[in-house]
């Protein structure tokens, strides 16, 4: 049947997702969602728009959303773009910003959605190798002849790259839009967003499934100048003017309001990631200095493998990467306190 299918579906090699059992037996620490739920003003506002409104379209331009996020930023509501998941946010953004005629530049270990990507819309790209200890080679990101992404805090090393760093890229590729994909910026270090309003090449894109605890919702954005954020309008509107449903928008809206109650989560996800990292030492594990909601560990004895099968007998989802530099390490997602107890007494014993 393949005789059917175009070349870009021929090309293609897609993202494969983390394991998705769903089982209430089951500790699922392998795609760093929140273990927490949303703000309580998120049902509410779900529960209003369900009274008399789905049957509406709602609007094209997420212009509420927009304009919540705006305020939170400190920006002008041109400067925001709101789309279904930050995953549609970066495949509009491969198509606004980079051709087919330039090589892209990304980490060589990093999301695995870029080369997905740049395979899709026959973008070339080249990947840049991280240093020994697997912080980015920041020289290596300057002069590029059709772009940069690049996700910080890193995925799936956790580690953070500071602000400095990303204004010496920015500097250097001039020319051309430097991406920084902040997934996980609210678990540590600043975001590059106070950037946008000095460099018109920056797009800062933002997502609301991680710290915001709305990864069923589906709700992305990106900060940058309104010439980008034009283009992706663009974009969007050449694809599905309306990316955003009614009830992710208003989910989102309340969930980006309710500062108090994601300060709360956030920083508890926090302390449980430390008190994780220390005990993980504690049993032999090697840990990378995480600034997201997961670890990223190796074992001194044990290959990463063979604990990722043993604590999935278990009950236990964590991650594993079968490609290489980072094919003996492990990342695990921050649960509540009491699945990390049950993570490391699993670990404990088959240690």
């Amino acid at each position: 049947m393949s005789n059917y299918w175009s070349d870009m579906v021929k090309r293609t090699e897609p993202y494969v997702p983390g394991e998705q059992l769903n089982r209430p037996d089951i500790i699922k620490l392998n795609t760093n969602e929140n273990p927490y739920p949303p703000s309580p003003r998120v049902k509410e506002a779900i529960l209003r728009e369900m009274d008399g409104q789905l049957q509406k379209y709602p609007s094209p331009s997420a212009t509420p959303l927009r304009s919540v996020i705006a305020s939170h930023f400190g920006v002008t509501e041109q400067e925001v773009f709101v789309g279904n998941g930050s995953d549609e946010v970066l495949a509009f953004s491969f198509m606004a910003f980079f051709h087919q005629q330039k090589k892209i530049r990304f980490p060589e270990v990093t999301y695995s959605f870029y080369p997905v990507y740049a395979k899709l819309f026959a973008i070339p790209y080249e990947t840049v190798p991280l240093n020994y200890d697997f912080t980015l080679d920041v020289d290596a990101f300057f002069h590029s002849e059709g772009g940069i992404i690049l996700p910080n805090p890193n995925a799936p090393t956790s580690l953070y790259e500071d602000i400095s760093s990303i204004e010496q890229i920015l500097q250097k590729n001039p020319d051309t839009v430097v991406i920084v994909d902040e997934a996980y910026i609210d678990f540590g270090g600043n975001s590059a967003i106070e950037l946008t309003s000095r460099y018109d090449n920056l797009l800062v894109v933002q997502t609301t499934s991680k710290s915001r605890s709305l990864a069923g919702m589906r709700v992305g954005y990106a900060i940058g100048n309104p010439v980008l954020i034009d283009a992706l309008m663009r974009i969007k509107d050449s694809f599905n003017s309306y990316t955003v449903d009614r009830l992710a928008m208003v989910a989102a809206t309340a969930a980006i309001d309710d500062d108090a109650y994601f300060k709360r989560t956030t920083e508890k996800i926090v302390e449980t990631r430390e008190l994780t990292i220390s005990a993980l030492q504690q049993v032999g594990f090697t840990v990378l200095p995480s600034k997201t909601n997961f670890v990223f560990a190796t074992h001194a004895s044990v290959q990463a493998e063979t604990l990722y099968k043993q604590l999935k007998e278990n009950n236990i989802l964590v991650r594993h990467f079968n490609a290489p530099f980072i094919d003996n390490y492990l990342r695990i997602s921050i649960g509540t306190d009491e699945q990390m107890e049950m993570l490391l007494t699993t670990l404990r014993k088959i240690l």
